[in-house]
C-alpha cells in the first residue's frame, strides 16, 4: 500500500475511534450530567475538529453512509470506498473498546443493552416503533450526507466546512437522541452494539440499512440541485456586478 494511501485509512481509522471514543462516551459516561444538549455538542464538536485535523488528508468522511455518498457522486473510486468501509468499521469497534474499558471502571455503571447504542421501541426515549426509527434514520443521514457533498469538493474539507458538518450533525443529533439514540453512520452503531450485545445486536440492521438508504438518496439529489459542472449563478452575478461597477455590488 502507498504511502499515500495509507495515510488516508489510517486517518479514516483514527477519525471514527475518536468519534465513538468521544461523542459516543459522552453519552455513555456523561449523559446524565449533560443531558441530549450536551451529547448532540459533543458530536457536533467532535466532527469539527476532525474534519479541519483530517478533512486535507481523507475527506474525514469517519461514517459509511458518507462514503457511499461520495462514491455515488464518483468523488470516489470503489477500491477507496471499500478500504474507507473497513477502516471506518475498524476504528469504530477498536473506539467502542477503549470506551468499554473505561466504562467497567465506573461501579454501578450499565453496558449491556445500552452503552450508546441505537434502538427503536423499548429501546427508544419516546418508543418510536420500528417504521418511524426507519424514516428518521433516513431523513436525518440525507441530511447530514447532502450537506457533506454541498459543502465539500472531492474528498478534501475546505474554508468552512468543517464548521456547517459539525452543526449539521450536532442539529440532527439534537432531534434524534429522543426517538432512536440517533444512528446516521452504520460503523458508529456496529462499534458500541458488539459490546452492548443483547437488543442492541438483534436491532443493528436498521441502523445500517437506513443510514445508508439515506446516503444513496442525498446522492442523488445532490446531483440534481448542484450539477457537476453547473457554474454558481449567484457568484456569476457578483462577478458581473463587480466588472461593471469596479466595486463588489
Amino acid at each position: 500500500m502507498e504511502t499515500t494511501e495509507t495515510r488516508i485509512v489510517v486517518s479514516e481509522f483514527l477519525g471514527t475511534l475518536l468519534l465513538v471514543f468521544f461523542a459516543v462516551g459522552a453519552a455513555v459516561l456523561a449523559g446524565e450530567y449533560i443531558g441530549t444538549f450536551g451529547i448532540a455538542l459533543a458530536f457536533g464538536f467532535t466532527m469539527l475538529a476532525l474534519a479541519y485535523a483530517l478533512g486535507p488528508i481523507s475527506g474525514c468522511h469517519i461514517n459509511p453512509a458518507v462514503t457511499l455518498g461520495m462514491l455515488l457522486a464518483r468523488r470516489i473510486s470503489l477500491h477507496r470506498a471499500v478500504s474507507y468501509w473497513i477502516a471506518q468499521v475498524l476504528g469504530a469497534i477498536v473506539g467502542a473498546a477503549l470506551l468499554f474499558l473505561v466504562a467497567k471502571q465506573v461501579p454501578g455503571l450499565k453496558t449491556h443493552d445500552a452503552f450508546g447504542t441505537n434502538g427503536w421501541g423499548d429501546r427508544s426515549a419516546v418508543h418510536l416503533n420500528l417504521g418511524g426509527a426507519f424514516v428518521a434514520e433516513i431523513v436525518m443521514t440525507f441530511l447530514f450526507v447532502f450537506v457533506v457533498l454541498s459543502v465539500t469538493h472531492r474528498v478534501a474539507v475546505i474554508g468552512f466546512g468543517g464548521l456547517a458538518l459539525g452543526l449539521a450533525l450536532g442539529t440532527v443529533h439534537l432531534i434524534g437522541i429522543p426517538l432512536d439514540g440517533t444512528s446516521v453512520n452504520p460503523a458508529r452503531s456496529i462499534g458500541p452494539a458488539l459490546f452492548a450485545g443483547g437488543a442492541a445486536i438483534t436491532q443493528l440492521w436498521l441502523f445500517i440499512v437506513a443510514p445508508l438508504i439515506g446516503g444513496a438518496l442525498a446522492a442523488v439529489v445532490h446531483q440534481i440541485t448542484h450539477p457537476p459542472h453547473e457554474p454558481r449563478l449567484v457568484a456569476d452575478e457578483e462577478v458581473a456586478g463587480e466588472s461593471a461597477s469596479g466595486e463588489r455590488v
